[in-house]
This record gives C-alpha cells, sequence and structure tokens, in this order.
C-alpha cells in the first residue's frame, strides 16, 4: 500500500520515482502521463471524491516518469480542472514532487490529494463516475440516484462522535495505526484520514475505529454471534438458542473476537482435505463465512442506532445480518458482477490499512469462489427494509454435480436448500423466475438426483419439493 502522504515527501527523488513507478494502481492511487487534459483529469477527481478519495500523480506513463517541466501549459489546467470541469467544485490539495525523470536528469510530478466528498459530483459533460478498484466507472441515471440517497451514512460518518456521548481516543490503539502504516505523527494521520477535527476531537468513524468506549457513543455498534441447535430458530419453551456470545469494542477488535468465537462453535464434519488426508472441517470454509463478517463490520450502516451485527450459526449453515441494505447502486443479480460501492469510506480504508479489508470490490466474488471451490452453493444474498442477510450453505453437492450445472439450476438449488420443502409457485416468487422456467431447472436438477418431487399424481397441487438426502 502506497505509504502515508509526509513519508512520500520525505522519499529522496529517486526512491520516490521507483516507489510511485511499481505501485499498483487502486481504490485510493492512480498514475496519469503528463499529457493527460485537465477533462480527461476530472472525470478521476469526481470518481474519487464520490468514493474514498484517493491520490493521483501525474508524470508517470507506461512504467517510465515523464516529469512535468516540459508541459507547462498543463498544469493551469490541472490546477483549475476542480473548478472548471467538476459540478459541484471537486477542491483538492496539490503540490510538486521532486523525481528522476526517464532520461536521468531532475524534474518534479504533479501530486494531487483528494479527500472523499459528503456530496455527489459529476463533470461539466453531467456524468458521474465513481471509483472502484483501479477504475473510474460511470454511472447511469439509476446509479447516480440511488448514490445520491446513500451519502446519508458518509455524511455521518464526519458527525463529531461527541453529539451522542462522551469521545474519548485510545492514543495506545492510534500509535498501533500510525506504526502499522509508517507514519510518524499519529494525530496528524487521523486529521488526513478525516477521521479528526483540527482540534483532535473524533468524528464518529474514528471513534468506532479508536475509541476508548465505542459503545458509549453508539451502543448498537457491535457483532453478536448466536449458536442454534438445530436448523431453525425456536422461541418460548422449545427456544434452542445454546450460545450467545457479545463483541464489543473497537471495529478490529470486533472482528477478532467474533472471529474466535464462531471458531469455538461452529460444526464440523470430517472431510478430504487438500493435503490429501481426513480430518475435521467446519460446514463452511474459514475464509468465507470470515469474509462476510469483515464486510459487515465495515460496511453496516453505523447511523442505524437500533440495531447491531447478528452472526448466527446453525447445524447446517451460517448467517450474517447488518443493519443497512446495499447501497442503491448495488445489483444482487449476480453475485460475481456486484458494484462496489463504500457506505463507509473512511472506516472502510482504515481498516484496508489494518490488513482487514482489501477494498477492491471482491468480497462477494471471493465468496462466491471460496464457496463453489468446496462444492457448496453461491453464498445467498437477502433484503428486508432494514438490513441484509448473507446465508452460506454447508451443503456440500456430491461429485460436484451442482457445480456442473446452469447457474439458474444452481440458483433454485440454493433457494430450495434455504426454504426447505416448498411448492414451485414459491420458488418462482423467491427466484424471480417463470414457472416454466423453474420447472425446466428442478427437472434437470432432479435428474441429476440433487431434488425430488413429493406428490400424489403429477398434476397434484400439493406437490412440493425438496433436497435429495442423497445429493
Amino acid at each position: 500500500m502506497l505509504p502515508s502522504m509526509e513519508n512520500l515527501l520525505a522519499l529522496p527523488p529517486g526512491d520516490l520515482t521507483r516507489r510511485l513507478l511499481t505501485e499498483p494502481e487502486n481504490q485510493w492511487f492512480d498514475r496519469k502521463s503528463a499529457r493527460i487534459h485537465a477533462t480527461d483529469l476530472a472525470k478521476t477527481l469526481v470518481a474519487m471524491a464520490n468514493a474514498e478519495g484517493g491520490i493521483i500523480v501525474i508524470g508517470l506513463s507506461n512504467g517510465e516518469c515523464e516529469g512535468i517541466s516540459g508541459r507547462p501549459e498543463n498544469q493551469n489546467g490541472w490546477r483549475q480542472a476542480g473548478l472548471d470541469f467538476t459540478v459541484p467544485p471537486v477542491w483538492f490539495e496539490q503540490r510538486p514532487l521532486e523525481c528522476i525523470n526517464r532520461h536521468g536528469a531532475a524534474d518534479q510530478l504533479f501530486l494531487i490529494v483528494v479527500q472523499p466528498s459528503e456530496q455527489v459530483h459529476a463533470t461539466n459533460r453531467d456524468e458521474v463516475f465513481l471509483r472502484v478498484g483501479d477504475e473510474d466507472r460511470r454511472l447511469d441515471f439509476e446509479q447516480r440516484l440511488q448514490l445520491r440517497y446513500d451519502r446519508g451514512d458518509t455524511t455521518f460518518e464526519r458527525t463529531p462522535a461527541r453529539s451522542f456521548g462522551d469521545a474519548m481516543l485510545d492514543f495506545h490503539a492510534v500509535d498501533e495505526y500510525a506504526a502499522r502504516v509508517g507514519h510518524p505523527d499519529p494525530m496528524r494521520l487521523l486529521q488526513a484520514r478525516d477521521l479528526t477535527d483540527r482540534d483532535g476531537s473524533p468524528f464518529t468513524a474514528g471513534h468506532l475505529l479508536f475509541g476508548v468506549n465505542p459503545q458509549g457513543v453508539n451502543p448498537q455498534a457491535y457483532v453478536r454471534v448466536l449458536r442454534y441447535a438445530g436448523l431453525e430458530r425456536r422461541t418460548g419453551t422449545e427456544q434452542n438458542l445454546v450460545s450467545d456470545i457479545r463483541c464489543e469494542g473497537q471495529l478490529p477488535r470486533q472482528i477478532d473476537a467474533a472471529r474466535q468465537a464462531v471458531k469455538e462453535v461452529l460444526p464440523e464434519r470430517k472431510a478430504l482435505g487438500t493435503d490429501g488426508r481426513f480430518g475435521w472441517f467446519g460446514i463452511v470454509p474459514e475464509e468465507v463465512w470470515l469474509e462476510a463478517l469483515v464486510n459487515a463490520v465495515i460496511h453496516r450502516a453505523y447511523s442505524n442506532f437500533g440495531d447491531h451485527i447478528r452472526l448466527a450459526v446453525f447445524d447446517d449453515r451460517i448467517e450474517v445480518g447488518s443493519p443497512g441494505r446495499f447501497p442503491g447502486i448495488t445489483s444482487l443479480d449476480d453475485l460475481t458482477k456486484v458494484q462496489r460501492f463504500s457506505r463507509n469510506p473512511r472506516i472502510a480504508r482504515v481498516m484496508a490499512e489494518l490488513s482487514y479489508g482489501q477494498e477492491l470490490g471482491e468480497g462477494l466474488r471471493r465468496m462466491v469462489a471460496g464457496m463453489e471451490s468446496t462444492g457448496r452453493q453461491r453464498p445467498i444474498v437477502t433484503q428486508t427494509a432494514g438490513g441484509v442477510t448473507v446465508t452460506l450453505l454447508g451443503t456440500v453437492a456430491r461429485g460436484g454435480k451442482l457445480m456442473a450445472l446452469p447457474q439458474t439450476a444452481r440458483d433454485i438449488f440454493q433457494q430450495l436448500s434455504l426454504l426447505g420443502s416448498t411448492g414451485t409457485g414459491d420458488l418462482v416468487r423467491s427466484t424471480g423466475r417463470s414457472r416454466p422456467v423453474v420447472l425446466r431447472n428442478l427437472r434437470l436438477l432432479e435428474s441429476r438426483g440433487l431434488v425430488e418431487r413429493t406428490g400424489n399424481s403429477p398434476t397434484d397441487p400439493q406437490a412440493y419439493w425438496s433436497v435429495s438426502a442423497a445429493g
């Protein structure tokens, strides 16, 4: 990850040049040629301001340092790009960096530092871009409209924590963070990450990350790990909750505590490991449920003071429930193509720097890959008015039968596994597919021995489908 600004400025020109040329472009870093026009630069300014902010370095191209000394006519355009070509204007910090160009001569680069904005910005051509990994993605009308709706939680991140109670920072945790990223001044680092005001008073994001008592300000900002005996939740005299662990503290500590709690209660089954030997493994791969946990902690709606994250462990599955719907620009039709948008950009950046998330928009894709590589179904993502639940089923389709089928058949199998025994009509409603498509794929699953139909006749209206015990 790119060093802090102070550390970059302290590097000798030769070392700085090599570092900037070899550093991979990512969510917060982009290289631009000295030939770039201000109108094209405006796209990246808009994209970063609409996401988590970032750094743009002009004067690097095709693995070489061009420098900017030979293009004085472009520099005024770059300085004015945020004012002339973005609406509302994207304000940024700019400064020169000493470098060694490709001819071995002393030269300069043009450095731009963009902060995440509480507004939605567009170019003067009325195009809205969002930084996703190392790309500036153009949003369509519906996506940009939803982005405006979702800025409320981003604004909440920057609300003074003292507005809700006594907010003190844990300076030992702050020092550890600064040491982790190699920054010489911990409090200046918090200001640079927009986690405190100029007087050092924490914003809500800073207090959740480094507060002495985050739950004193936001009582529901914690993770609850629940272990149920069996396959469903029961209540009253039949209640089957056997373990209830509340994981509090700063966000990194919540993840560490919840990870340990899940490992202690997760059911195991005997299976063949990658080393060719049989052993005991959790019903869901750790890297998958841990990804779901980290995503929930980083991206939940902390402005929702009335709810917390629930990680429920059953005999056959794990459910991770998080307050706040997916941001409106997210389509869940295909989990491998979900477009990234961070509800909490300041929290997301710090957690990435602490190695709790890569922030490349790959979380759901990694979860899908982790499940499918072990013969399990894809994660099932459902939304309600108040939040999101990710269900990770421990069922393994024998012989990889499921993985060889079309995605529609796999989606229907997932829903049937989640719903239990159910009729065709319920599967039509839950999957959003037409009745002929659902029936065709159910017959395909039946032919592979993965599901079975129970009914008195081929036309029995009371017939239902269920996952085959042999599948």
